[in-house]
């Protein structure tokens, strides 16, 4: 049985808020003194045993809660998620027992010539029983493997798939219900899908995306910016900027469905002085006192 949501049994609500951690920041992280609850890095980066990367991270440990942010597993890959990469994964968490394990909602891993070969990118799965249930199989997987309940974010997907038999929050429910995963809800994400998909009124899309999961099943809180694209163009999810005015707005309503989420920071290019950063970690806490608005039922 994977491990329950850390913050569920608290009585009193004490949001975590955290940044993500990338390498021209780390003297100043390690440096200074921060209003930060934890730092989240990618896996991956720390999958070789030994060296400077795991110097850097026993560091980061003795300073700050950290939380483990994975970009490569493929959890709805229908082959199977690589064996040799789990023993990794386990490794890693079972000697620095983060505070979250995470992961996204894609497939990565495919089959080549009878090679299992990863695809270097977070590819879109089509929502349907077919995939949920490779999806589930997978996420149990790895969870027995960890001993861990694993969280599943959503992603941005740049094409639109026409095999898609139910709602994209009907399939991240179902997961949620047979796979006892937790989630990992990228606010900015469901922005700009909605954006790029051309919605009527993506902040009421994004609202009724939210209001349509199971909201007690929402672990932690991903906020990030992206560049504006010219002449209304396709937006990439690149968190190159500060988050901007419709990803704050849909931050309080997420924090009204779920006052105990963690709450992350993402910006991984064009990246800021570290102390902008962790402004944006401290407004995140500001949004987290101010008494939120209910969310309307849209019609």
């Amino acid at each position: 049985m994977p491990q329950a949501n850390p913050f569920a049994s608290r009585s009193t609500p004490v949001p975590k808020v955290g940044v993500g951690l990338r390498h021209p920041h780390y003297r100043e992280a390690l440096t200074g003194d921060w209003n930060l609850d934890f730092i989240e890095v990618h896996t991956e980066n720390f999958f070789a045993e030994g060296g400077l990367t795991r110097v850097f991270l026993e560091d980061i440990r003795s300073k700050f809660s950290v939380s483990f942010h994975g970009t490569a597993m493929g959890l709805g890959s229908a082959v199977g998620i690589s064996t040799k990469y789990l023993q990794r994964l386990k490794a890693l968490v079972d000697e620095y027992q983060p505070l979250f394990i995470s992961d996204h909602l894609c497939f990565a891993w495919g089959d080549i010539k009878g090679n299992q070969s990863h695809a270097g990118d977070l590819l879109p799965l089509p929502f349907n029983e077919e995939t949920l249930s490779v999806l589930i199989d997978n996420v149990r997987r790895v969870q027995d493997m960890l001993g861990r309940q694993l969280l599943v974010e959503n992603i941005v997907s740049y094409i639109n798939l026409d095999n898609n038999t139910i709602s994209e929050a009907e399939f991240i429910t179902a997961l949620v219900e047979r796979a006892e995963c937790g989630l990992l809800v990228d606010l900015n994400n469901i922005l700009v899908n909605a954006r790029n998909r051309k919605e009527h009124d993506p902040i009421r899309f994004a609202r009724n995306w939210l209001r349509n999961i199971p909201a007690n099943a929402v672990v932690e809180l991903h906020l990030a910016g992206y560049t504006p694209p010219v002449d209304g163009g396709l937006i990439i999810d690149d968190h190159s900027q500060p988050i901007n005015d419709e990803c704050w707005s849909l931050y309080k309503d997420a924090m009204e469905l779920n006052q105990t989420a963690a709450t992350l920071v993402e910006w991984d290019n064009d990246l800021p002085a570290w102390h902008t950063l962790v402004a944006e970690a401290d407004k995140a806490r500001l949004y987290q006192r101010t008494e939120p608005k209910r969310i309307e039922a849209s019609t």
